[in-house]
């Protein structure tokens, strides 16, 4: 894996990664949400490769990342009138379509769906590598550049420690730390006429924000809806295990597992340090703030090797909607991991 240089927009760097992507390799690269791994949509052998290095389901799709000056319709069919209304006011940016897929795509991207994830990031550098690769006409497929399940990285040298020693990845461009810090808001658009649209996966562009453009308030995901990237229930998760607790019992399980003798990173928002963690780190109160740092936080506090990682749990309004379904998932796999902590220390089995 060789890095390239970190000038935001170095062009030797940017060209090469884009011949490297032609040529079946994969490139991981930063967009404004975190870095992706990125392969040829168009080219099954590249895009399995993506699968091997994560770890990752098959019947899981991945993104197609597009310029700017792309042909939908190239990627995609029976397009609605809400794609155009939505890409003028969130494009380039963090906001994910989900439609019809066009028959001459290979159905690698989309999990074995009839479906398909469109996004065009506005970082510059992701912009600089689609508008290089093909000539501005080709799509990069690309999850999050981390193993399957993991903390999505937000800088490159996140990239390099998940995948050091990894040679399937050819190179890894480096644009600085994402500015967004989580993954885009997904939109199912590819069932209009029988369900409207539908909200896959929330992130920085809020339903609101959506409604305000189509005329309607996306609806919850349903049994039938599309199978999407970074939706399974356990997901985002750090190797420590993560629980997520009210501000108004955070002291009061802080001193017990303290007494208990376990060790204990703390993630808060900005508040005055707790004597009882081993090692903690403060967010911002803005869930903007909040989400930009949110998986940094998570890698820092995962090297403690503390027994557990605690969460202040944020607020629930509507703003906080895309950090929390992050958090929910990250603690997904914990669940009861307070009370067995708890438990085995006082020298009982957990049920």
């Amino acid at each position: 894996m060789s890095d390239a240089a970190s000038d935001p927009l170095d062009w030797h760097a940017i060209r090469a990664a884009a011949r490297l992507l032609e040529q079946g390799a994969l490139a991981a690269f930063p967009t404004e949400t975190v870095y992706g791994l990125g392969a040829d949509a168009e080219n099954p052998q590249a895009v399995a490769k993506i699968y091997a290095a994560k770890g990752r389901p098959s019947s899981h799709p991945v993104i197609v990342h597009l310029a700017p000056q792309a042909d939908i319709a190239y990627w995609a069919t029976d397009i609605p009138a809400e794609t155009r209304k939505l890409i003028a006011a969130f494009w380039p940016g963090p906001l994910t379509l989900i439609l019809k897929r066009a028959a001459h795509i290979p159905d690698a991207v989309s999990g074995g769906q009839d479906s398909i994830g469109l996004r065009c990031p506005s970082h510059p550098v992701a912009q600089a590598l689609l508008a290089e690769f093909k000539q501005g006409k080709g799509g990069v497929a690309a999850p999050s550049a981390n193993k399957f399940g993991h903390v999505s990285p937000t800088t490159a040298q996140h990239v390099r420690e998940e995948f050091d020693g990894d040679e399937s990845i050819a190179c890894v461009l480096d644009g600085g730390q994402s500015a967004v810090g989580i993954e885009s808001t997904i939109i199912d658009l590819s069932r209009m006429a029988s369900h409207g649209p539908v909200l896959l996966r929330p992130g920085h562009v809020s339903p609101q924000q959506i409604a305000a453009v189509i005329g309607s308030l996306p609806r919850a995901p349903d049994a039938a809806a599309p199978r999407a990237s970074g939706t399974l229930d356990a997901h985002y998760a750090p190797g420590t295990p993560v629980a997520l607790v009210a501000q108004d019992q955070l002291q009061s399980v802080l001193e017990k597992l303290a007494q208990a003798g376990k060790q204990v990173a703390l993630m808060r928002r900005m508040s005055a340090p707790l004597a009882v963690a081993v090692a903690q780190v403060q967010l911002a109160a803005t869930p903007d703030g909040y989400a930009h740092d949110l998986y940094a936080a998570l890698r820092d506090m995962d090297h403690v090797h503390a027994d557990l990682i605690v969460v202040e749990a944020p607020p629930v309004d509507g703003d906080w909607q895309g950090v929390n379904d992050r958090l929910k998932r990250a603690a997904f796999d914990s669940a009861g991991i307070i009370e067995r902590l708890l438990l085995k220390n006082a020298g009982y089995a957990a049920d």
